[in-house]
């Protein structure tokens, strides 16, 4: 959740102060939109993109663990390798499972190269990393909800028009909605 939430963070801060890719990012695409604003504008299907590759690759770090499962002591956050498929990916026939090799660690060669302590320093790093970005995600969205919620962001983030943050699917995107 600290990886997503530090995404949110600066992808929020970055659209929020103008700055965009130089091409259009989806179809129907409003310049001058609050980040949520923009969630709500982005099609369906592009939603759904987001959480089927999600749900991916949470199917691998859960079905195919690297090593032992994060809640049988193992570390959280590691999934396995997709450029060298452990003995249950290639017994079940899943690989590659997207036709061509890509690793979604490719420093993994430059960390295990790191002693023991400097990793589980920057694991500690990141886990407190991860964890501000929530605090900071969340503070951003409720000013913008909630105007005077934040003392120190008040006045500074545009208000909402009434729309609901937190259900990503209410109205026509949700699943109930598909069929």
């Amino acid at each position: 959740h600290g990886r997503v939430a530090m995404a949110a963070f600066v992808g929020y801060c970055l659209q929020a102060n103008g700055v965009r890719f130089p091409w259009t990012p989806y179809p129907g695409f409003q310049d001058g939109l609050t980040p949520p604003e923009q969630w709500a504008n982005i099609p369906a299907a592009g939603k759904w993109q987001f959480f089927v590759f999600i749900g991916i690759l949470e199917a691998l770090g859960e079905c195919f663990p690297s090593g032992e499962h994060y809640m049988a002591g193992g570390r959280p956050g590691v999934y396995p390798s997709l450029t060298e498929p452990n003995d249950q990916m290639l017994s079940c026939g899943l690989y590659p499972p997207h036709g061509f090799n890509v690793d979604l660690l490719p420093f993994r060669a430059s960390l295990a190269k790191q002693d023991e302590s400097k990793r589980a320093r920057g694991r500690q790093c990141e886990i407190n990393n991860g964890r501000a970005a929530m605090l900071g995600i969340f503070s951003l969205l409720s000013e913008q909800k909630v105007p005077g919620a934040v003392p120190f962001l008040s006045g500074k983030i545009p208000t909402l028009p009434d729309m609901e943050i937190m259900g990503p699917f209410v109205g026509t995107d949700g699943i109930s909605h598909i069929w």
